[in-house]
């Protein structure tokens, strides 16, 4: 996750966030099977995603830093690249080998070379839709991490594996992409470029992580801005959207209701998201979609508002909560498995 610019939450409290009317959980999810999607959640496994992130982190701490240099304004360079390990080889490479063993998913390389030479390279696998291959439910997550990462963004990446895993068991009837975004610390380049280059035409709605481990239930570990109805505990999952997504952060927040998972808390940005004011909302990969007035969900445990180890070398698994690590995968699967039009055996 990038380094915000300015402090602020905005907190849109609520079950129906659409339009800014109520609705009912039936309403928002109709067609839901909420009984074959909370055996599905029941199939991720928290200990297996902890499994995973703990080998990125590990991943991470023995790669090659890329040069950070150019990420700092010019006045800090002197001393910047000395405290700097952002690494994307290994982890990249061992994401990559996760989703070429799952079955029934179709891994591919997306290689860009952008105007100042870096490369990026996402990592695409996709579990092909079977009345509606079509249309795309994206599910995506940043491999590149500063040192460990565990946070940011092992934890998100430990989250799509697990899906992957998990739901390439299954058939839907829309097409599920499952995205490693390359350099989104370098100014979330490897998802822009996806953007850009059109790769996204067929994206009904993406779902993005970027830092889901950390919580706190102590008093006032929750920044925010003064007078906003926020929690004062960070203890709850956010569900980012903006207005083009907020039926969709409505459908996520009532599924997480209905099954009874975890406490999330959904945070809509007016507009496209990206005004002044929401600018804190806009810091991962779901930005270049919103850029491109297409759907994206944003799930995060807020990152800088919560963790003081974001972006530091304490960004480390011991600071991090496994279980409800697990519990944010879950409320991600029921999402997608709804969206995508499914599962069925």
């Amino acid at each position: 996750m990038r380094a915000p610019r300015a402090s602020l939450l905005l907190l849109a409290t609520g079950l129906g966030l659409a339009g800014g009317t109520a609705c009912a959980p039936t309403q928002l999810l109709e067609g839901a099977d909420l009984p074959a999607l909370q055996a599905l959640t029941g199939e991720i496994q928290p200990e297996r995603v902890w499994s995973d992130l703990l080998t990125l982190t590990q991943k991470h701490a023995s790669d090659q830093s890329i040069d950070c240099v150019p990420l700092v304004p010019a006045t800090t360079r002197e001393t910047w690249p000395e405290l700097c390990h952002l690494s994307n080889s290994l982890s990249g490479e061992w994401v990559r080998s996760q989703l070429v063993s799952f079955d029934g998913l179709r891994v591919t390389d997306d290689v860009s070379l952008g105007e100042n030479g870096m490369r990026t390279r996402n990592i695409i696998a996709e579990l092909p839709g079977t009345t509606k291959p079509g249309e795309v439910i994206l599910v995506g997550a940043h491999f590149d991490a500063f040192w460990q990462g565990a946070d940011d963004n092992s934890s998100g990446v430990a989250a799509v594996l697990e899906l992957a895993r998990v739901l390439s068991r299954y058939k839907f009837e829309r097409t599920i992409r499952f995205v490693g975004f390359d350099m989104e610390e370098y100014g979330i380049s490897g998802s822009h470029r996806y953007v850009k280059e059109g790769k996204s035409e067929q994206v009904v709605t993406a779902l993005v992580f970027d830092s889901i481990g950390y919580y706190s239930d102590e008093e006032g570990s929750q920044e925010s801005i003064p007078g906003l109805p926020s929690p004062s505990k960070g203890d709850f999952l956010a569900i980012i959207a903006n207005d083009d997504s907020s039926h969709e952060a409505s459908q996520v927040y009532a599924l997480n209701g209905s099954l009874e998972l975890m406490h999330a808390v959904p945070l809509i940005s007016s507009a496209n998201g990206t005004s002044t004011m929401g600018f804190a909302l806009t810091l991962s990969d779901h930005l270049p979609f919103w850029f491109n007035h297409q759907k994206a969900i944003f799930l995060t445990d807020t990152a800088p508002f919560r963790n003081p180890h974001y972006h530091q070398e304490t960004d480390t698994p011991d600071k991090l909560d496994p279980v409800r690590l697990g519990q944010a995968t879950r409320v991600a699967a029921a999402a997608i498995a709804y969206w995508a039009g499914g599962p069925t055996p």
